[in-house]
């Protein structure tokens, strides 16, 4: 893809039709402010592109039936979503609808350039798979703050040996072809925004629980990533006075305290001490415990792993709540790897936020979980690479 859109008015007809699909000029008419002999020249223009191509005739509207035009079916994305101990590689339509995806396990810690020698070998399967023959432009999520504008992650507390690399500049090379760069929950924000339970919503936070937390922030429809990209770092707001040490170097962090990491540690203690016959069993069959572990002893009742859930979530309510108050959202998603705990999760949560904030801020508060699950994040990534490309140059 070497065409951008020239001006505004291409760069809105782009994204409407990427948003809603194959659409017909008198509708497309009816959502940008252009007359119709204005329309039909930009239009036209992007069909010369490429951008879009022709689609039939759309149904009548009383007179001569209008013609229906589409993105490029052609086009591909990459979309990259890296966590702390997987990643999910996925190729979508320039409509972002998903193509193909793979999942596979992965730690961070082992560095960017033995995580992106995985990446590009998940990426060159799908696309042999014959479900791209290159790609158009490629979005990258990773676990860790981002300067935006470069494309660099800074000081990622969970990703040793990340801080300052050209992720952008690295990957651009290898994909031939743009790349974008940001934080795994915004893009997880990004496809709930998209195409997930936070469709309809302008203002909104989604807070993602995995080996660590983060939190996206969508103010008036776009992402909000502070003066430096590192907005929303929740993780490391205090919780516990004087509690436990975080890998950040403070201490009472919220990451410290709950988060998919803290909470096996918390089980494997709880199991250790003779506190669950339930989480010692697996222990013991396992050799490790995690999160999936935790929801499966609650789902059969065992009582500590329920508290450690209720606690858990009683900690990241009340960092919510201190957001909710701030901020006023219409909406908090919650997603990540530790949703699998479910609703007792969310309950806890909704509970220490309904109780903590103004009735003001809270009285037509939805707080759900996310509707997407591990491709909100590569569904994200997509978002947000065609946002880039289908601005003006």
């Amino acid at each position: 893809m070497t065409a951008r859109p020239a001006n505004a008015h291409q760069a809105r007809l782009l994204q409407l039709l990427r948003d809603g699909g194959p659409n017909s000029r008198a509708q497309l008419g009816d959502q940008v402010d252009l007359s119709r002999s204005k329309l039909a020249v930009e239009v036209d223009r992007l069909l010369e592109t490429g951008l879009v191509v022709a689609d039939g005739l759309a149904a009548s509207r009383g007179g001569r039936r209008s013609h229906n035009v589409r993105l490029n079916p052609e086009l591909r994305f990459l979309g990259v979503d890296i966590g702390a101990t997987s990643v999910d590689v996925a190729v979508t339509n320039a409509e972002l609808e998903i193509l193909g995806h793979i999942n596979q396990p992965m730690d961070v810690r082992e560095g960017p350039v033995a995580v992106f020698e995985q990446v590009l070998s998940m990426a060159a399967k799908l696309r042999v798979s014959g479900l791209a023959e290159g790609f158009d432009g490629a979005g990258i999520g990773v676990p860790g703050p981002v300067r935006f504008p470069e494309g660099v992650p800074v000081a990622p507390p969970i990703m040793p040996g990340w801080d300052g690399f050209p992720v952008r500049e690295a990957l651009s090379q290898e994909l031939g072809c743009p790349v974008m760069v940001d934080n795994d929950v915004n893009l997880m924000a990004l496809g709930e925004q998209h195409a997930g339970v936070a469709r309809t919503q302008h203002d909104f936070l989604v807070v993602k629980i995995g080996t660590g937390i983060g939190c996206g922030i969508v103010v008036g429809g776009d992402v909000y990533r502070g003066t430096t990209g590192s907005a929303g770092d929740i993780g490391h707001i205090q919780a516990v006075p004087d509690g436990r040490q975080c890998a950040c170097g403070n201490r009472g962090c919220l990451e410290a305290h709950f988060s998919g990491a803290a909470l096996a540690r918390d089980a494997t203690e709880a199991a250790e001490q003779g506190g669950s016959a339930e989480l010692a069993n697996r222990l013991e069959a396992n050799g490790v415990l995690s999160a999936a572990d935790v929801a499966a002893a609650a789902a059969a009742g065992d009582a500590t792993a329920l508290d450690l859930i209720r606690e858990g979530g009683r900690s990241t309510g009340q960092v919510i709540a201190g957001l909710v108050s701030f901020f006023n959202p219409g909406l908090v998603v919650i997603g990540g790897g530790v949703t699998g705990l479910g609703h007792n999760l969310l309950a806890a949560i909704r509970t220490q936020v309904y109780r903590q904030s103004l009735p003001l801020a809270t009285g037509n508060l939805p707080i759900v979980l996310g509707e997407l699950g591990p491709t909100a994040g590569v569904i994200g990534a997509a978002r947000l690479i065609s946002d880039h490309l289908f601005s003006p140059a």
